[in-house]
């Protein structure tokens, strides 16, 4: 019998689609910040040189706000009743024969695994990784920010952060890890798009419906 199962919960999908979002814009910025790839056109009688100054504001509002919403993810992985389908995942991950079967899967030679939690071994590995890198780049953005905003809340952290800095190298090597970590998600956001659509049409659950609606399709047994 193949019942709809409740599977993300409201703020699980909120905060994926706004940490989506965020890293899309911040890496097209950041590139932008890095090497300025469009010139505003000149001459046309209105102020119009400061499209880098723009970018810098996007990227600053769109970094916080990954700080928030990564924050908030963290909060909902450890205290949401709901999420506890996504803690439960760490059975998954330490059980050979899933990694097993799931592999198997992946290579078109057998079934899904019959999981506990809602992530399979190689996606608890995968989401690991990115809560990892998403730590790195955001306390590194914070460490270039207090270095150009020296009141506020870059003159508040400047006594917090300073000495991970000076741990790190250099405010260059700072910026370097930054850049670094950016290159993570470039790399991940096609794969993890592709194994989403692959679950999604090879599976015929819904997969992929799920962190829209919240909703997939499961086989009881």
């Amino acid at each position: 019998m193949i019942k709809k199962h409740y599977e993300f919960s409201f703020w699980v999908r909120i905060t994926h689609w706004v940490r989506a979002i965020a890293i899309v814009v911040l890496t097209f910025t950041g590139f932008y910040l890095a090497v300025p790839f469009i010139a505003p056109a000149l001459n046309q009688g209105e102020p119009n040189n400061y499209l880098y100054a723009l970018m810098r504001s996007w990227h600053i509002i769109f970094g916080f706000l990954l700080i928030a919403v990564t924050i908030g993810k963290f909060y909902l992985f450890i205290f949401d009743k709901q999420s506890k389908i996504e803690r439960v995942s760490f059975l998954d991950f330490i059980n050979p024969k899933v990694w097993v079967k799931q592999i198997k899967y992946y290579l078109l030679i057998g079934k899904h695994a019959r999981l506990k939690g809602v992530y399979n071994p190689l996606q608890f590995v995968a989401y690991l990784g990115v809560y990892i890198t998403l730590i790195v780049i955001c306390i590194t953005g914070l460490v270039l920010h207090m270095h150009v905003y020296h009141e506020g809340l870059g003159g508040f952290l400047y006594e917090f952060l300073r000495p991970l800095e000076v741990m790190m190298g250099s405010l260059a090597m700072v910026r370097e890890i930054h850049h670094i970590a950016m290159w993570f998600f470039i790399v991940f956001l096609p794969i993890h798009i592709y194994l989403a659509i692959f679950n999604s049409v090879y599976g015929k659950s819904g997969a992929m419906d799920s962190i829209v609606s919240g909703y997939k399709w499961e086989e009881e047994h």
